[in-house]
């Protein structure tokens, strides 16, 4: 076993970025490809009508619990953030990635040969087999403030540490501001889940690039999934689609207004309303003409957290659906089965 994940390690270590095959032309080899099974179909999925909550108004509350009820998803367009910054941050992601290969490996998420969460970087291999996403990603941590990692934060392009700081502090507004609207929408204290949270509570950054691809039919861009998430908050390319998303059982394409934030739900939220709201898998697609861009702010309690149901939603009628367990335990079933292509959830459930 020891042997074995070393090589795993040496492979992470080599691995070639999903940009540089795009850029030489290479089709996707073997590592990426699906199942036949599993691959996207060949005819594009519906158009999914994610509803928009118009914060403010006085039926905010319905709107949103209808929208997480049917979907695990909304828009925002009334969210305080102008359009231009929201332009900006698109703007620094792009940057970034189109920077020279030695410039943004400066930001490795390898380390001594080892894979480390934060940094740029693509998919960790942890088993043999294992299918990988055409993408690249540059993940960091940015709040507890005092816990990033700056070494990891683009120097190139200048602006880019200032825009996430104001980024991050408008999207905490948001996320609080949300927060108690859900809890108000369960008939829980409007402050349950941001008391929750605490002052350790985790906010992440990552910023996707998808390369074009020329064989989209045989790989995904990011594999189905549900986020670990208490609530992820995406801002998505105002040009390209690419995210999909399940209801019913069947796929939906995500189309959202273009200055527009995307809002859904992770694992946490599913598992603190008891099974009132469901966490929506979701996966991104590839395009053979077109790179892609998201930056997803990925909220989440503190790893020494217990959560478990809201006790208010536990009764007769809706007995315990889920155990409760600290949210580092959680994370380390999430990452070993997100690889596999697997939801925790499960795992969660009694």
């Amino acid at each position: 076993m020891e042997g074995a994940m070393s090589g795993l390690k040496s492979m992470s270590a080599e691995r070639k970025m999903v940009q540089e095959r795009a850029v030489s032309g290479e089709e996707p080899p073997p590592q990426y490809i699906l199942e036949e099974s599993h691959r996207p179909i060949d005819d594009p999925p519906p158009t999914s009508p994610v509803p928009v909550v118009h914060l403010g108004h006085s039926d905010e509350t319905a709107e949103i619990k209808a929208a997480l009820q049917s979907w695990g998803m909304f828009q925002v367009i009334d969210h305080g953030l102008s359009s231009s910054f929201l332009d900006e941050i698109r703007d620094i992601t792009r940057t970034f990635f189109k920077l020279p290969m030695e410039e943004k490996q400066k930001y490795s998420n390898i380390i001594d040969g080892e894979f480390k969460h934060e940094g740029y970087g693509n998919d960790n291999i942890t088993a043999e087999g294992q299918i990988l996403d055409w993408n690249d990603r540059l993940y960091l941590s940015v709040q507890p403030e005092d816990e990033r990692k700056l070494e990891l934060w683009p120097v190139n392009p200048s602006s880019f540490r200032d825009v996430l700081h104001e980024y991050t502090i408008k999207t905490t507004k948001l996320i609080n501001y949300i927060l108690k609207v859900v809890a108000k929408s369960l008939e829980l204290d409007k402050d349950f889940f941001s008391s929750h949270l605490g002052d350790k509570s985790r906010l992440n950054a990552r910023f996707n690039y998808y390369p074009s691809c020329s064989r989209p039919d045989l790989v995904f861009g990011l594999k189905p999934h549900s986020d670990a998430t208490l609530i992820t908050v995406i801002l998505p390319d105002k040009d390209v689609e690419g995210l999909q998303v399940m209801k019913d059982g069947k796929w939906f394409k995500v189309t959202t207004s273009p200055h527009a934030l995307l809002l859904n739900i992770g694992d946490q939220m599913e598992i603190m309303s008891n099974g009132i709201f469901k966490s929506p898998v979701h996966r991104v697609v590839t395009n053979p003409d077109n790179e892609r861009i998201s930056v997803a702010m990925l909220c989440s309690n503190e790893l020494e957290k217990e959560i478990g149901p809201a006790d208010d939603l536990v009764n007769e009628m809706r007995p315990r659906l889920y155990k409760s367990f600290k949210m580092k335990d959680y994370l380390e079933v999430f990452v070993q089965r997100f690889f596999q292509g697997k939801r925790a959830i499960d795992w969660a459930k009694f």
